[in-house]
């Protein structure tokens, strides 16, 4: 008798959270081209969700290595404030060709998991106000809902005040 296959996960992210045990919620919705709102923003109306519940993955170089800012999508990234929660002196946003190659994903659709390079992560302290966050699911129009305290333990994710309202990123 043979082996039952089994169903591989959609997307590395997916995998990610079920060799975790980890329990999320999967969200899908209808990409569109017009790319005038953002990505995360887009998410946030379509699968009707507050703003700041919803959130984006960023790659930045600090010049000894790369690393990922998770924050809300009505928001930004302080650069300043990522250096400092991941020990360095600086920041500045990676090359969107090098986010996408480290990543395995493309840009609108990166997720903080399943990433083929594995990097320091930061998660914004504002996640912790809620008991469910979406990020990416490592593709555009696809959602993943987790308890922020379940993402940043599967990530060995620093916690840290990054989100910003002011420069955009």
């Amino acid at each position: 008798m043979g082996k039952k296959k089994q169903k591989a996960a959609a997307t590395p992210a997916i995998a990610q959270l079920e060799q975790a045990g980890v329990t999320f919620t999967i969200h899908e919705y209808e990409h569109s081209n017009d790319d005038t709102e953002g990505y995360g923003l887009e998410a946030a109306r379509k699968l009707g969700y507050d703003e700041r519940q919803v959130f984006k993955t960023l790659m930045a170089d600090t010049g000894d290595e790369r690393v990922i800012g998770v924050v809300p999508v009505n928001g930004h990234m302080s650069l300043k404030e990522l250096a400092h929660a991941a020990g360095a002196k600086k920041a500045e946003m990676a090359d969107p060709k090098v986010a996408m190659r480290e990543s395995g994903y493309v840009v609108g659709g990166i997720s903080p998991l399943g990433q083929r390079t594995k990097h320091t992560t930061v998660l914004d302290e504002s996640a912790m106000e809620f008991s469910e966050i979406l990020v990416s699911g490592g593709k555009r129009g696809l959602s993943l809902g987790v308890d922020p305290h379940d993402l940043a333990q599967v990530l060995d994710a620093v916690v840290a005040p990054i989100g910003t309202t002011k420069k955009s990123y």
